[in-house]
């Protein structure tokens, strides 16, 4: 009996020995991908009233076109009851109301600034009602609505979320090949229950072999380089960055639009660009 108790003690001391490398080297190796980057951009919001405008700008070209997705809403600017930094936290606000010729209104942001390649973290809040269709997504520099040539330019979903589908999250990559439209865009999807209720950090990491996104840390979606050209893999060029909450659209409202849900909110605590050293 004692010779049994003397074995077990050791497969447990093992046992932890082992775990304790591999937490250890779990430790290490983040320590280590942080070493390899370095902060480039961010906005804390730790400011009151507008969008800071050295960073963003509204994009609201669309609007008259449903952009592109039978969207429902008109995005305004510079209007505080759309988008308004308060308590730390950037809100975009999406309304019911009557507003140039729209239903609803809310906001859509694009980063001044444009990165190729790099880590992206943005820490949100998500709207919940039926009908939103809230993104953190990217398209390349100096394109806009009104150049069209979607998505052959490419497009990098680092989040989407749709109201009637709640808790699932959506990270995807569009180009000529890889479309929405054909069925063969490259995407993944993860359950994050407290979407709505609680802040998570929404993440990218962009590299000319691969697009990596991730939730609180936790890899969900990747696409790697296949080097078959612009076709497939449109993303060596700089992008900006764009945060949005539609309202309605083709996957907005398969389930339709709760008008008694709103107002509906997406909150974002901080964006933070990194690039590699």
């Amino acid at each position: 009996m004692a010779m049994q108790r003397s074995n077990i003690l050791i497969l447990i001391t093992a046992f932890a020995f082992l775990c304790g490398c591999a937490f250890s080297k779990k430790k290490i190796d983040k320590k280590a991908k942080a070493k390899e980057y370095k902060l480039v951009w961010s906005d804390e919001f730790d400011y009151s009233g507008l969008p800071d405008s050295t960073k963003w700008k509204y994009d609201t070209e669309g609007n008259s076109h449903g952009w592109g997705n039978q969207e429902a809403q008109f995005y305004t600017e510079k209007r505080l009851e759309n988008a308004q930094v308060k308590d730390g936290v950037l809100h975009i606000v999406a309304l019911k109301e009557d507003f140039g010729g729209k239903k609803y209104t809310s906001a859509r942001l694009n980063s001044i600034a444009t990165w190729e390649g790099g880590k992206f973290e943005i820490r949100a809040k998500l709207p919940a009602g039926v009908g939103t269709w809230p993104a953190i997504w990217m398209m390349p520099g100096n394109w806009s609505f009104k150049d069209g040539n979607w998505p052959d330019i490419g497009e990098i979903d680092i989040m989407e979320h749709v109201g009637h589908d709640p808790g699932v999250i959506h990270s995807s990559a569009h180009s000529k090949d890889y479309q929405w439209q054909k069925g063969s865009q490259k995407t993944g999807t993860i359950k994050v229950a407290e979407a709505s209720s609680q802040f998570h950090t929404y993440q990218l990491e962009w590299t000319a072999d691969y697009l990596k996104a991730f939730v609180d840390d936790k890899l969900f979606f990747e696409y790697q380089n296949e080097n078959l050209g612009v076709d497939k893999w449109p993303y060596n060029k700089p992008f900006y960055l764009i945060l949005n909450v539609a309202v309605g659209g083709a996957w907005g409202r398969v389930k339709g639009i709760d008008d008694k849900s709103f107002p509906q909110v997406m909150e974002v605590d901080y964006v933070r660009v990194y690039q590699k050293k």
